[in-house]
């Protein structure tokens, strides 16, 4: 199984210290959460990774190359295309088959075996609503994804996707995200299924939620 990891954001929330260095190089638990990312998909037994790079990307590129971790190919985007423009961009490097989409940018020990072994359409991980996102993403009934005004779960970055799903935004226009253009219509249709995850789960998109996952990984230890 191949999967993909999001890495191409500006990390404009998390200026200045975005400004030189690249959000998934930023360092919790002494090392970048890149490489915390990739470890826990070759754990669980991903042997080929692509990685979308855009802003300060070769950083991205140098460190990961430097660490000696194998099977990982990196995609340029000449500007970030958003992460539904990252996947349309990559969509002819995907395959067939279903594959893990995770974002650079989290600090979690959430267990890929949540995810099924296929889909149709896509499966999402979801997490209880942290306080900057109070409203949450959506809901599940019986384990298919609904959306409210309120929703009792935010996505965590983690999902697997098959590629078919994508086909029919091959033409959209650059950027474009997934959640707005490629998951919601598929909500629509009920297409899409979740689970859910009581694992640890940071999303690192401000200095408040880095200093929060720093503080956990120091009480853990």
């Amino acid at each position: 199984m191949k999967a993909m990891i999001l890495a191409a954001g500006q990390g404009k929330r998390l200026r200045p210290l975005t400004n030189k260095i690249p959000k998934p190089l930023i360092e919790v638990a002494n090392q970048p959460i890149i490489l915390d990312v990739i470890g826990r998909l070759k754990d669980f037994g991903i042997d080929e990774i692509l990685i979308n790079v855009s802003y300060l990307g070769d950083q991205i590129i140098s460190c990961i190359e430097t660490s000696g971790i194998k099977n990982i190919h990196f995609i340029k985007e000449s500007f970030p295309y958003g992460t539904g423009g990252a996947l349309i961009n990559a969509f002819s490097r995907l395959g067939n088959d279903p594959f893990i989409l995770c974002n650079a940018d989290i600090h979690t020990e959430i267990n890929f075996n949540l995810l099924p072994d296929i889909t149709d359409a896509a499966h999402i991980i979801g997490v209880e609503n942290p306080s900057h996102n109070s409203s949450g993403d959506f809901c599940l009934s019986d384990g298919i994804v609904t959306l409210k005004s309120v929703n009792e779960l935010t996505w965590s970055g983690i999902s697997l996707i098959h590629p078919q799903i994508l086909e029919p935004f091959l033409n959209n226009k650059l950027p474009f995200d997934i959640w707005n253009i490629i998951f919601k219509p598929n909500i629509k249709k009920q297409s899409i299924t979740g689970s859910t995850s009581n694992d640890l789960w940071v999303d690192i998109g401000t200095p408040e939620t880095l200093e929060l996952a720093r503080k956990l990984v120091k009480d853990e230890n």
